[in-house]
């Protein structure tokens, strides 16, 4: 508190306290109300100075809340991503470790955030505080605190039974509850869960583009699983959504499938100047890999490349990669230091590949087999497995 409103504040304070209190019975004077006028001035006097009393206890609440309420915002900082991970990107293990750690953090917030709003209930940012204990909780019940799962359904069954809850809300909360569903700590994403748990939610909400969303997303899953025919069960349905969004996606998806057991036409020269052709690599596996230097995911996967590369280059497997750098110096630099000796699409040829082959996303890791044709649109998922096992086919 500045000067400006300790000292009137304080002065209010210690005269309403006089006011209230007395000093002792007062000596009759010639100073001394004698009349009713002076009574009533008097009694109003004594009225401002214990509003002003009452007003300095709520300044003290509010600038003890407001206190409180900074604590919790400066916890709230994300954990910094280790420095080293852009020029060494982590194994699995550090990532696992690094989630671990963030949801842990989570959890302490989530706790100051519930200790904030307990106390200062009034405070105009609790209720502010008790959405980011939800959202942190969530999070990290996401990575296995068990505590925080069991706090967050405490939560989740309150709040749908308020029946002033909103259908977005209310399908919101069902939307969080099955992301943990189907994604387990450090484990990856059941497809079968997300297309059960989306079947589920169609039928309580019947008409919401979101839930076909999920059954989207449940159909690209099945591709990448190479289920292919789940797959395409999933987008006939789509393609019949009144969502034109839903539909154009649902058909984009489809041109992708139909792209499975075909060839694969890519051709380039390479950022080093090799001619780069997949249909004059037939008796080799090859690895179509979109990437970019800047993406994280990306980055994450290389070690796994780099030691199925090492590992079955002699025996007949070969890595295309498909830059989406912007950067030419810093692909460069990258590929020295990783020794990356596969050769390199960059610039507006990479462009046009990603486009014409439907690529939304990276990493995006397609395998071809000794044929040249497109076996497997998921490459990250067990890839030196799947290049063995396309490597023992005739």
């Amino acid at each position: 508190m500045t000067d400006r409103y300790k000292w009137p504040v304080l002065c209010a304070m210690v005269g309403a306290i006089i006011a209230l209190n007395g000093c002792g019975r007062p000596k009759q004077s010639a100073a001394a109300p004698t009349n009713s006028s002076q009574r009533v001035e008097i009694a109003h006097a004594t009225e401002e100075q214990a509003a002003l009393l009452k007003d300095f206890a709520s300044r003290s609440t509010n600038s003890a809340g407001d206190k409180a309420w900074q604590d919790v915002v400066d916890s709230m900082q994300e954990p910094s991503v280790p420095p080293e991970w852009l020029t060494n990107p982590p194994g699995k293990e550090e990532i696992a470790a690094f989630e671990k750690q963030a949801g842990t953090l989570a959890a302490t917030v989530a706790a100051k955030a519930r200790d904030f709003y307990t106390r200062f209930p009034e405070h105009d940012k609790a209720t502010e505080a008790r959405e980011q204990e939800y959202q942190l909780l969530s999070f990290a019940a996401q990575y296995g605190d068990t505590n925080s799962a069991n706090r967050v359904s405490e939560l989740e069954e309150a709040q749908l039974k308020d029946p002033k809850l909103s259908e977005d809300e209310r399908l919101q909360i069902h939307f969080q509850q099955l992301q943990r569903k189907i994604v387990g700590p450090g484990g990856k994403p059941s497809v079968a869960e997300l297309e059960a748990g989306a079947r589920k939610l169609q039928k309580q909400f019947p008409n919401r583009p979101e839930v076909e969303t999920l059954l989207l997303s449940a159909a690209q899953g099945w591709l990448e699983e190479s289920k292919i025919e789940k797959s395409r069960e999933l987008l006939r349905e789509l393609t019949a959504s009144p969502s034109a969004e839903i539909r154009e996606a649902a058909g984009q998806l489809g041109k992708k499938i139909e792209r499975v057991g075909k060839p694969v036409e890519v051709k380039f020269t390479s950022l080093d100047g090799r001619s780069v052709d997949v249909q004059a690599m037939k008796g080799k596996v090859v690895l179509v890999d979109f990437w970019a230097t800047w993406c994280r995911p990306c980055m994450a996967e290389l070690p796994n490349v780099k030691a199925a590369y090492e590992r079955l280059h002699e025996r007949g497997f070969e890595i295309v990669g498909i830059s989406l750098d912007t950067d030419k110096n810093a692909l460069e630099r990258l590929i020295a230091r990783e020794t990356m000796s596969w050769p390199q699409s960059f610039g507006e040829g990479s462009n046009q590949l990603a486009e014409e082959y439907g690529v939304s996303g990276i990493p995006a890791m397609w395998l071809v087999d000794k044929q040249g044709m497109l076996r497997d649109m998921n490459g990250r998922q067990d890839l030196a497995a799947k290049v063995e096992k396309l490597l023992a086919e005739p």
